[in-house]
């Protein structure tokens, strides 16, 4: 059975749930992860997608900012979430389908401006918390699973606008794509958008500083779907929704989307 999986950094579920409704009306994928909904989980508008079919939610909030949930048309099951570097983020949530596929939702930290743990506290927390999930993945290898979210870092050279011109800013430094890269292969993980789409420049997020965001195109892929090696090779499609990003009041991040045959 096809299984449609998305992935968005909705950039507050309140404010952009007009825009979540169109894309459960227009795409309906069967489950959805969101990202930065800054909302606590009793503030989700959660009757507005349950009348669209979604009536299955897992989620973890906090007033204002982080907050991740997993919305479903099928059945789902909380199966937790980790409390990474011990803050008590909700940045992590996890659930579980009737068929035994387990789905993680990520939301790692963005990391500020200054790529230097010594300088800059938040890009410290970003390495930290990319090191406990590659080590947790090494402790409990996962099965039958998918790992979705904006792991706010663009890995490949054609991932960024400019590889050269980004060496140097949070999101594409070598050491952060380093450690991104020893969480895929903990896992090990395969990346089913690239896996379906193996070359060309692909982006999933678009500042918003750009007055024209898809003429200048100076975009990024942040934004990822992964699966364990025993169920990526079903993987029939992936796509990124870019015309999203042109919506009103958009937010920065496309939905991306993977559909796996199980």
């Amino acid at each position: 059975m096809p299984v449609t999986i998305a992935t968005w950094n909705i950039n507050s579920v309140r404010l952009r749930a007009p825009l979540l409704c169109r894309l459960l009306r227009q795409e309906a994928p069967d489950v959805l992860c969101l990202q930065e909904c800054k909302a606590p989980v009793d503030s989700i508008p959660t009757a507005r997608f349950a009348a669209l079919g979604y009536k299955y939610m897992v989620a973890r909030g906090q007033k204002g900012y982080n907050g991740v949930a997993i919305m479903s048309r099928l059945p789902i099951k909380d199966a937790g979430h980790r409390d990474f570097c011990t803050r008590q983020e909700a940045r992590h949530v996890a659930a579980l389908l009737p068929n035994g596929l387990k789905i993680h939702n990520f939301y790692v930290p963005a990391g500020g401006d200054v790529p230097d743990r010594e300088r800059n506290e938040k890009f410290a927390h970003k390495l930290d918390f990319l090191a406990e999930m590659r080590d947790w993945f090494r402790a409990e290898p996962p099965r039958m699973s998918v790992l979705a979210g904006d792991l706010n870092i663009a890995p490949r050279e054609d991932d960024v606008w400019n590889h050269k011109k980004l060496l140097n800013v949070v999101s594409h430094t070598p050491i952060e794509v380093a450690r991104l890269a020893a969480v895929q292969a903990a896992g090990p993980w395969v990346d089913l958008t690239r896996q379906h789409i193996p070359d060309g420049r692909l982006y999933s997020w678009w500042s918003y500083r750009a007055r024209d965001w898809a003429a200048a195109d100076k975009g990024r892929r942040l934004d990822h779907i992964w699966a364990t090696p025993d169920i990526a090779a079903t993987t029939r499609c992936s796509t990124i929704l870019r015309t999203a990003r042109g919506w009103d009041r958009p937010s920065d991040h496309a939905p991306v989307f993977a559909t796996l045959d199980l």
